[in-house]
């Protein structure tokens, strides 16, 4: 048995530490500065506890009401990034 490398749910739980940071984030914007920062999608690096995750953000819906974002996070190995963790939530005009 190998020891020292953590298993695809455990690294994912600290993907969910990020993923939660990284939502807390982006909701607390405003919609104008949303629709701003967003009009691109992003993909940037972020450290966490010295490690280092892949963070993708982009809009998923625009209407007149709200904006509709999702967030997604991985460590960039495979085959677990393959199916990145995700959360989406809604921006209110």
């Amino acid at each position: 048995m190998i020891t020292g490398y953590a298993t695809v749910d455990e690294r994912r739980d600290e993907w969910r530490k990020v993923l939660d940071a990284e939502v807390g984030r982006w909701s607390a914007m405003a919609y104008d500065q949303l629709v701003t920062a967003l009009s691109e999608h992003q993909a940037y690096e972020v450290e966490f506890d010295a490690k280092k995750y892949q963070v993708e953000v982009e809009v998923l819906e625009v209407t007149e009401k709200y904006l509709h974002v999702i967030v997604a996070v991985d460590d960039g190995s495979l085959p677990a990034s393959v199916l990145p963790l995700s959360r989406s939530f809604f921006c209110r005009v």
